[in-house]
């Protein structure tokens, strides 16, 4: 499909809605209060697309359920306006012409003029297509699937974390968009980036940050969000398939965590205001769910299993160790979870033991020797005390098919994690495996040295005896993680592009690594 294709209403329908547009449109409205935002964010403007007016970011859908979605857009007016009215259709077909709910919603400033739907009432296991229209166009046409409610043969996820849009472009994200196979995205934080333009990126591309300064207050956090969703293989990707998200660090700050972060000094004001501005931003511009009190939550993936997205940032994250040395590195009330949301996953795979449970998890938890390199502290290997909490309960025997997806660092990785907690004691039994999938473009090892220095260093770490439980390495290539979940296994293709620094539509399959069903090792 065409992202840029247009599908017509009747003459009469377009007519009646403009009609409509007039009579409640802004001219009979209260004028707000306040000042009102700029509807174009500063810096933007020669990169919207004329033929998507005023629907210049696309449209999107999350969270989906057996029986719902969320829809998402963002109307840009040409002029400051206090509310838009916008409607919103949902069909079975790709035209739209068999229309199965309709509505009408209204957008302000408040919400930077985004717009989220949740709807209701759908099937389990179809596809969707929506779209909206308000003042007088309509959006481009996008497609969603729901959830099965009963065993299906296969569930696929594409799994994806880090995209920086200074670092390349997102080829990954294009490819995605493109198989149609796919149910859904799972994305493990680091949608954006927090940097100043020039600051962490290949500067070779014409591809710069906006604002051009480090993002820290609300319309910083908004304008950045909406240079992404400018990008054409973001805006295709988020068209074809629903997304399930969580934040990382850069959503905010580069290392954060609930009380501070490494890239956020006392010049630029108050953690906690840039905190919740992050928040705010992140809720208005991603497809998700309105109105959570915590971002960590569950996907039922029917029969199949469940996946839960962990909040390894904001919710429960102490300030790292500094060092194996710092005396807090041992502290056991050192957490990244936190208690609350530890019992919360451990209570929820309680009510559903037989299937599958995948643990959307932003930062390495298995263990990583490299001669020379400390423990990394913003990992599971800076919190020591809690991690061993999880390898005691994924120790008891009824805790079973476990598998962390992570993202954060920028690199391929496939382990299994051994009962004692080190990778090097007693491997005998593995208790759960991990996949990690690279990143969309965020620079990994091969941007910072030569490949062949790199293809070396893969080489050593893999025949490390210390990375006994490390299965798969991959320090250079940037792609994703095409997850495929089965009644009786789950196999992780790792998929990789050819390039970031311009422009591709080719991929090739790197790896494939699988755990079959009651098992925690890994084979090929």
């Amino acid at each position: 499909m065409n992202p840029n294709h247009k599908y017509p209403w009747t003459r009469t329908k377009l007519i009646l809605f403009f009609i409509l547009s007039l009579l409640l449109g802004d001219a009979c409205a209260p004028k707000p209060a306040g000042p009102v935002t700029n509807p174009v964010h500063e810096g933007t403007q020669k990169m919207l697309n004329p033929a998507l007016k005023p629907f210049y970011h696309g449209v999107a859908s999350g969270d989906p359920t057996q029986h719902g979605v969320i829809l998402w857009t963002r109307v840009t007016p040409e002029q400051a306006r206090s509310k838009i009215e916008v409607t919103w259709e949902i069909a079975n077909d790709p035209q739209c012409r068999e229309i199965l709910q309709s509505g009408m919603v209204r957008t302000s400033p408040a919400q930077d003029f985004t717009v989220h739907v949740p709807v209701s009432g759908l099937s389990p296991n179809q596809t969707y297509y929506y779209r909206f229209a308000s003042l007088g166009q309509q959006s481009v046409i996008g497609r969603t699937r729901t959830l099965p409610d009963v065993m299906v043969p296969e569930l696929n996820l594409a799994v994806v974390s880090c995209a920086n849009f200074e670092a390349g472009y997102f080829n990954a994200y294009g490819q995605i968009a493109e198989d149609d196979d796919i149910d859904m995205v799972v994305h493990l934080g680091d949608y954006i980036y927090e940097y100043a333009a020039g600051v962490y990126g290949d500067k070779s591309l014409n591809r710069k940050n906006v604002p051009p300064h480090e993002i820290v207050r609300l319309n910083d956090y908004r304008t950045r969000y909406a240079l992404y969703h400018l990008d054409q293989d973001l805006m295709r990707v988020h068209q074809r398939h629903p997304f399930i998200t969580v934040w990382d660090d850069h959503e905010v700050a580069n290392n954060s965590y609930t009380t501070g972060a490494q890239n956020h000094q006392p010049e630029e004001g108050d953690y906690e205001t840039r905190k919740k501005a992050a928040e705010q931003a992140y809720f208005e511009w991603l497809p998700i769910r309105q109105g959570l009190d915590k971002l960590y939550r569950s996907t039922d993936l029917g029969p199949l299993g469940t996946l839960y997205m962990m909040d390894e940032r904001l919710a429960g994250r102490t300030a790292p160790a500094k060092g194996v040395d710092d005396p807090i590195y041992l502290d056991s009330r050192q957490a990244m979870l936190g208690q609350q949301q530890l019992n919360w996953l451990e209570e929820m795979v309680a009510t559903k033991p037989a299937g599958w449970h995948l643990i959307g998890n932003q930062v390495l938890f298995s263990l990583t020797h490299s001669p020379g390199r400390q423990p990394n502290m913003d990992s599971w290997a800076g919190y020591p005390a809690e991690r061993m909490q999880i390898i005691n309960w994924l120790n008891e025997p009824t805790v079973q098919n476990v598998i962390f997806l992570t993202g954060d660092s920028h690199s391929s990785w496939a382990f299994e994690i051994p009962k004692s907690g080190q990778d090097y004691r007693d491997f005998h039994r593995s208790v759960a495996v991990e996949f990690a999938t690279p990143s969309i473009s965020s620079a990994n090892a091969d941007e910072r040295m030569p490949l062949d220095s790199v293809l070396q260093i893969e080489k050593v770490m893999q025949a490390d005896s210390l990375n006994v439980a490390m299965k798969y390495i991959n320090l250079h290539d940037h792609g994703y993680i095409l997850l495929r979940v089965r009644p009786t296994e789950v196999a992780a293709e790792y998929h990789y592009v050819d390039r970031i620094n311009e422009p591709s539509i080719h991929e090739h399959l790197g790896a494939v690594w699988r755990v079959i069903k009651g098992s925690t090792f890994l084979s090929k």
